[in-house]
C-alpha cells in the first residue's frame, strides 16, 4: 500500500510541476469608453501611451496604460481609411491612409500632417514602420512598391526588383533591412535602406500578412490559407513553417515581453502564443464573442495590447515576464485544482486504510 500512496503523492507533485509550467495567468483588460469606431493599427508611443488608427473613423486614437483614450480627428482628410501606425525617429506617430493615398503624420501633442507629393496615385499605403535609416518605410498594396518617406515627409518608391504581389505589411529587421509580406506573390521580400529588393517564396496556397521581428534574430510573419501557418524567416532567407488548425486565421502577430511571438485570430476570434521553439501554446483567451482581435503590439508596461474593430474595443494582456515554473508559487488551473484535491484525496484514503489494516 505504502508504494500506492507514494505514487500518489508523486503524482501530485508532477501535477504541481505541470501545472505551474503550463497554466501561465493571462489577465486581459479590454477599454471602450472614449472609442469611435474601428481600432485597426496600433503601436506604442514614444511618450508611454499607446497609438491606434480608426479605420473607418477618420481618428487617431491614444489610449493611456490606465485606460484613458484620447481621439483626435483635426487635420485628417475624411474617407480616408486610416490603418497602418509606427513611431519616428523625430519623436511623432506615422501612418498611413489606404484610400486617401497619403502618409499621415501626427505629434503626441496631436497635430496632423499630410503627405502625398511624391506617391503614385491609387497606391493605397497599407502597412508602415520606422527604418534604421531614420525614415518611415511603408507598403503600397495596389501600387505593388514599397514606399520611403524621411521625417520631412520627401517620399521615394522602390519598384524594381519586386514582383507585383500586394506588399502589405512591413518591419525592420535586425539585418537593418526592411521586410515585408506579399500577399498575391505569396512571398516575404527584403529590400535593403538603399532600395535593393529581394524575395523569398513561402509555401503554395498561403498568403503571408504581418511580419515582425523576433526576439531570436529572425522574422516571424502569419500566413492565410486553407490551413494557417506561423512562418519564421532568417535574415539569410531560410524559411521555416508551423501549421496551425484548420479554423484558424492568423492576422498580426508581435514579440511579447515574455520570449515569444504572439497573434491574433480572426476566425477563432482569440489570441495566441508560439515560442521560438515552434510550440504554440492552447487559446490564451476567447473572450471576445463579440469582436475579432485584429492589431496587436508591446506595451511600454510590459503588456501586450491588442485592436478589437468590430468591438470597438483596446484590449490588454498582463503578460507574466518569465514561465510560471520559474517562479516561485505555481499558478493553478481550477481544473489543476480539482484534479489536485482528487489526487490528494484518493492518496489520503489510501493511508487510512493502511493505518487500519496496520492497527
Amino acid at each position: 500500500m505504502r508504494y500506492l500512496y507514494r505514487a500518489y503523492l508523486q503524482s501530485a507533485g508532477l501535477l504541481l510541476i505541470l501545472c505551474s509550467a503550463a497554466s501561465a495567468q493571462y489577465t486581459i483588460t479590454e477599454y471602450s469608453n472614449g472609442i469611435t469606431a474601428s481600432p485597426t493599427g496600433i503601436t506604442a508611443g514614444p511618450d508611454g501611451a499607446l497609438w491606434f488608427t480608426e479605420m473607418y473613423g477618420d481618428r487617431i486614437g491614444r489610449i493611456t496604460t490606465a485606460g484613458v483614450v484620447t481621439e483626435y480627428s483635426a487635420g485628417l482628410t475624411a474617407g480616408s481609411n486610416l490603418y497602418g501606425i509606427a513611431a519616428g525617429s523625430d519623436g511623432a506617430l506615422w501612418f498611413t491612409e489606404q484610400t486617401g493615398n497619403r502618409i499621415g503624420r501626427i505629434t503626441t501633442a496631436g497635430v496632423v500632417t499630410e503627405y502625398s507629393a511624391g506617391l503614385t496615385a491609387g497606391s493605397s499605403p497599407m502597412g508602415i514602420a520606422a527604418g534604421s535609416d531614420g525614415a518611415l518605410w511603408f507598403t503600397e498594396w495596389i501600387g505593388g512598391r514599397i514606399g520611403r518617406i524621411t521625417t520631412a515627409g520627401v517620399i521615394t518608391e522602390y519598384s524594381t526588383g519586386l514582383v507585383p504581389g500586394d506588399p502589405w505589411a512591413i518591419a525592420a529587421g535586425p539585418d537593418g533591412a526592411l521586410w515585408y509580406t506579399e500577399q498575391g506573390a505569396r512571398q516575404i521580400g527584403r529590400i535593403t535602406t538603399a532600395g535593393v529588393a529581394t524575395q523569398y517564396g513561402i509555401a503554395p496556397y498561403h498568403s503571408p500578412y504581418a511580419i515582425i521581428a523576433g526576439p531570436d534574430g529572425a522574422l516571424w510573419f502569419t500566413e492565410l490559407g486553407v490551413v494557417g501557418q506561423i512562418g519564421r524567416i532568417t535574415t539569410a532567407g531560410v524559411i521555416t513553417e508551423y501549421p496551425l488548425d484548420v479554423t484558424m486565421a492568423p492576422r498580426w502577430i508581435a514579440a511579447g515581453p515574455d520570449g515569444a511571438l504572439w497573434f491574433t485570430e480572426e476566425y477563432a476570434k482569440a489570441i495566441r502564443r508560439i515560442t521560438t521553439a515552434g510550440v504554440i501554446t492552447p487559446y490564451v483567451t476567447d473572450t471576445m464573442p463579440a469582436s475579432v482581435p485584429s492589431g496587436i503590439t508591446a506595451g511600454p508596461d510590459g503588456a501586450l495590447w491588442f485592436t478589437e474593430p468590430t468591438g470597438r474595443r483596446i484590449g490588454r494582456i498582463a503578460v507574466p515576464a518569465a514561465p510560471a515554473a520559474a517562479q516561485g508559487v505555481p499558478a493553478l488551473s481550477p481544473w489543476a485544482l480539482l484534479l489536485l484535491a482528487a489526487l490528494l484525496a484518493t492518496a489520503g484514503a489510501v493511508e487510512l486504510r493502511r493505518r487500519s489494516q496496520r492497527a
